[in-house]
């Protein structure tokens, strides 16, 4: 595999997360916009947003099983124009049997789209011979953040759905069925003669569940965290510290542009320092976050604590990933996938589970429900270890083991 190779194949990923940021922001933002149009009742609602996580995560599933056959880079180029069609199908119909056919294909493909998308960073990690997983998350920060700022627009404007959603979704699709021609992977039999070479036996077999466990956990405490961010932040600022409607938006925007620079520079640190004290870095961080949410006196407190949060919560999704690729070296699909599930788990389980204890405790008390599990993450933090499967900087496996 030659370097320009590698490098465009960077480029091209980057561009695909960037593209699933855009498109996941352009739906959850504007789902006032779609409960208005299709007539869905505030009863309904839950049971028709729990539909995309739910059948993602079968889409992961499916994943696992197809890339046996099916490389991860075909699944991508075809998952991610039917994700972007499928938006654009949630803003086209008038019926309620529409929207619920839309969303049903948009949570099957984001399933494939992610796990796939995870995939291919893992293996051309390995390929390209140091951190670079953090940098693909920040291009889905990103786009997350362009996404928001163009369904503002739309909304501010008072576009239609259809007007919303045509114009990006024409521009993205163009790109991603250009940018997929330069997907590129590390080549499996590659990876398996580098693991028995380094004695790593799990690495080659099939994924032992209780080894991967520890990082799933980490996962599904992770998304806890940050759905409670996106779902509750404005309002418990608004409810709760007294800030107005206004200043309401502010956490979730810091959150997001936090998130952004966090991963941007998290590639540094995982080569200075190593992912174990990035990720220890990162989960204590965001549990001070979470901690200043719950006792700050007012508005602009619990901003700095929501943006603490961002900086904290960013390294740790990006550095899971990565540490399951490395724990099996040559199953790294696999793990991948199974562990992308839990990615659904946690965004099923935050925003009702802070809810629920808000409405029969208090919501103060509910944040120091995800800081006690993000602080979990400290006692599993040595299954982000480098291990045998290392790549270059002290951290990490050198370069020439893998592209020469």
């Amino acid at each position: 595999m030659t370097d320009a190779r590698v490098r465009h194949g960077r480029v091209s990923l980057a561009l695909s997360f960037l593209v699933q940021g855009v498109t996941f922001a352009l739906l959850v933002t504007r789902i006032p916009a779609i409960q208005d149009r299709y007539g869905i009742s505030d009863g309904l609602l839950p049971a028709f947003l729990a539909v995309v996580p739910v059948l993602a995560g079968i889409g992961s599933v499916l994943t696992e099983k197809l890339v046996a056959r099916v490389r991860p880079g075909v699944l991508l180029r075809w998952a991610q124009p039917l994700v972007l069609l499928a938006l654009l199908g949630v803003g086209a119909g008038n019926r309620l049997w529409h929207v619920a056919l839309a969303l049903g294909v948009f949570g099957l493909a984001v399933g494939v789209l992610d796990a796939s998308m995870n995939m291919l960073g893992v293996s051309l990690q390995r390929a390209y011979g140091r951190s670079i997983m953090l940098g693909f998350h920040a291009a889905y920060s990103l786009g997350g953040i362009i996404g928001a700022s163009l369904a503002w627009a739309g909304a501010h404007g008072d576009w239609s759905l259809p007007l919303s959603y045509l114009p990006p979704v024409a521009v993205l699709l163009a790109a991603v069925l250009v940018g997929s021609r330069w997907y590129v992977e590390a080549e499996r039999e590659q990876v398996g003669d580098a693991a028995d070479s380094e004695g790593q036996s799990d690495g080659g077999g099939p994924v032992a569940f209780r080894l991967l466990l520890p990082l799933c956990l980490v996962m599904a405490f992770a998304y806890i965290g940050d759905s409670t961010v996106s779902n509750w932040s404005a309002k418990y600022l608004q409810d709760v510290l007294g800030g107005s409607e206004e200043l309401a938006t502010v956490p979730y925007n810091a959150y997001m542009v936090t998130t952004l620079l966090g991963r941007a520079v998290g590639d540094l640190g995982v080569r200075r320092f190593g992912a174990v004290a990035v990720v220890r870095g990162g989960a204590l961080l965001a549990a001070a976050g979470f901690a200043v949410v719950a006792l700050a006196p007012g508005a602009w407190v619990g901003i700095a604590g929501f943006t603490m949060l961002g900086l904290g919560l960013c390294v740790i999704v990006p550095a899971t990933f990565a540490a399951a690729g490395r724990l099996f070296p040559g199953a790294s699909d696999a793990a991948v996938a199974r562990l992308n599930i839990f990615n659904y788990v946690g965004f099923l389980i935050g925003a009702p589970l802070v809810g629920a204890l808000g409405d029969v405790w208090s919501y103060r008390g509910a944040m120091l429900v995800p800081m006690v599990m993000v602080l979990v993450t400290l006692v599993y933090a040595r299954s982000f270890g480098a291990g045998p499967a290392r790549y270059g900087g002290g951290h990490e496996r050198p370069y020439t083991v893998d592209v020469g």
